[in-house]
């Protein structure tokens, strides 16, 4: 197991491959595990880091609550102790904001960034035909969060799984590894619900974002993304965007021969 302590908090990583460094970047209730798929087949054109943020796994979970600024200042550090700045820079979900949050403030660490369906709530609120759509995501977040407040992760993991990010009935195909894993991370889930600000992003920040910026989501994903990515793609003209048909939340799960070429192809151009 490699660690290494970053603003008071140890996290672990796995590192493998070789190339031009690419680091990917989990999102809610998962771990390093998330990208076991894809990694081989990034790993022959890169070197990939792979990690458990904050919270999450075998990475520490510091009392008191948290922040998604936390979360990019790990990134940012981890990148900088491990020699992987500035990299190519992938992230899925609560992953994905916490990629272009911290490109908003230190965009000099992205060579390239690709990001899948980050649930910015707060820019798809902005957008009228979204505001009736976002509240209902919003009230389930909320009974995901009573219900770990209540002492019961399992019911919020399959909540959140079924009701939430990836579909009825997707629980019952989770690999039990990957069901425990959630359970296990419920708690920080919750956290990330306690900060004021995880659903909002400095769009005016990331204007200064000079890297390659790759938008993806799923076509069996709720509409709202879309609304999330056209406040994004303001801020950014030149951004690239891909629809993964036929995938949802996480396509390097359910589609990852299918993001490895997307991903190699779009940072192969990228630089």
């Amino acid at each position: 197991m490699a660690e290494v302590e970053v603003d008071g908090a140890r996290l672990f990583y796995e590192a493998g491959g070789d190339g031009a460094p690419l680091v990917l970047v989990h999102g809610s209730w998962g771990d390093h595990h998330n990208w076991d798929q894809v990694v081989h087949g990034l790993a022959l054109r890169h070197r990939v880091l792979v990690y458990d943020r904050r919270g999450h796994s075998a990475s520490e979970r510091p009392a008191g609550q948290g922040s998604r600024r936390e979360d990019e200042d790990d990134l940012a550090a981890l990148m900088e102790a491990l020699g992987f700045a500035p990299a190519f820079v992938a992230g899925n979900s609560f992953g994905a904001s916490t990629a272009l949050g911290l490109a908003a403030r230190r965009p000099g660490l992205f060579r390239a960034l690709a990001v899948h369906e980050p649930p910015l709530l707060d820019l798809a609120a902005e957008v009228p035909e979204h505001r009736e759509e976002v509240a209902a995501t919003r009230g389930r977040l909320d009974a995901v969060a009573a219900l770990v407040r209540a002492g019961d992760p399992l019911t919020a993991a399959r909540t959140f799984v079924d009701g939430v990010a990836f579909g009825p009935g997707e629980w019952e195909r989770f690999p039990q590894r990957l069901r425990d894993t959630f359970v296990a991370n419920a708690p920080t889930f919750l956290d990330e619900q306690g900060d004021p600000g995880w659903a909002a992003l400095d769009v005016a920040g990331l204007r200064r974002c000079a890297a390659p910026v790759l938008l993806t989501r799923g076509s069996r994903s709720p509409s709202w993304f879309r609304a999330v990515y056209d406040r994004v793609a303001g801020a950014l003209p030149g951004a690239r965007t891909r629809v993964f048909e036929g995938a949802g939340h996480v396509p390097h799960v359910s589609h990852p021969q299918r993001y490895v070429e997307e991903l190699t192809a779009f940072f192969a151009t990228a630089g």
